[in-house]
C-alpha cells in the first residue's frame, strides 16, 4: 500500500552538499509521525479517503473535549487531523502508523500548508499595482489604487476588485518538489527550495500525482 499522504512541521531551511559538490537549498520537515484515525469509504461516506492524526512528542496528551475523545478512543497523542484523498483504502485500518519510509530520494511531492500572514496590505504590495505618476504636482496618489468602478453604471463596485486588504494566511498548495532526503528513524524529511508557511506551521504532504 502507498500511503496517500503525511502531515508535517515546517523546521526551517538548511542547505546540503550533492555529491558533485553544488549546495541545494532545502527545507527540513519533521514528517510524523501520524496514525490513522479513521478511513473513509465510498459506499459509507460518499467518497474514499484517510483521515490522519500527527503524534505529539511522547508523554504529552493534548486537551480533547468529548466529541474528540470519542474520536480518539484507543489512540493516544493526536493532534492535528487531515485528510487525504485516496482511490484505495482496502490495505489501510485504524491505528495504522505512517512514517516518512513511504517516500524516498527523487520523489515529487506536493506541500499544503497556510502562507504567511502579512496583515493588512495596500495595493501595490497585494496586488503589484504600479502606483499613481510621480510627477504633475500630484503628492498623496503615489501608492492609491485609482478608480474602482464606474459612477452611473454599474454605479457600484464589482465583485473580486483588486483592492486593499489581508494579505497571505491563505492556503497554498505547492507541486513537485523533489524529496532530497527521507530519514524515517529521525521522522525528517528534506525536500527541494521552499514550502509556504511559516517555521513551527503544519503541512500536508502528498506523493505528486
Amino acid at each position: 500500500m502507498v500511503y496517500p499522504g503525511i502531515i508535517g512541521k515546517k523546521i526551517g531551511m538548511t542547505q546540503v552538499f550533492q555529491e558533485n559538490g553544488d549546495a541545494t537549498a532545502v527545507t527540513v520537515i519533521q514528517a510524523g509521525p501520524t496514525v490513522v484515525t479513521q478511513v473513509k469509504t465510498g459506499d459509507r461516506d460518499g467518497y474514499d479517503a484517510v483521515q490522519l492524526g500527527f503524534v505529539t512528542a511522547e508523554g504529552k496528551q493534548p486537551r480533547l473535549n468529548s466529541p474528540e475523545k470519542g474520536h480518539l478512543r484507543a489512540i493516544d497523542g493526536v493532534r492535528h487531523l487531515r485528510e487525504f484523498r485516496t482511490d484505495d483504502t482496502s490495505s489501510v485500518k485504524r491505528g495504522d502508523r505512517i512514517d516518512v519510509g513511504f517516500l524516498k530520494q527523487g520523489d515529487l511531492v506536493n506541500v499544503t500548508a497556510f502562507s504567511k500572514g502579512k496583515g493588512f496590505a495596500g495595493v501595490m504590495k497585494r496586488h503589484n499595482f504600479a502606483g499613481g505618476p510621480k510627477s504633475h504636482g500630484q503628492s498623496d496618489r503615489a501608492r492609491a489604487p485609482g478608480s474602482i468602478g464606474a459612477g452611473t453604471f454599474p454605479g457600484r463596485v464589482l465583485k473580486g476588485k483588486a483592492m486593499a486588504g489581508h494579505m497571505g494566511d491563505s492556503r497554498v498548495k505547492e507541486r513537485n518538489l523533489e524529496v532530497v532526503e527521507a530519514d524515517p528513524e529521525r521522522n525528517l524529511l528534506l525536500v527541494k527550495g521552499a514550502v509556504p508557511g511559516a517555521n513551527g506551521g503544519l503541512l500536508m504532504i502528498e506523493k505528486a500525482r
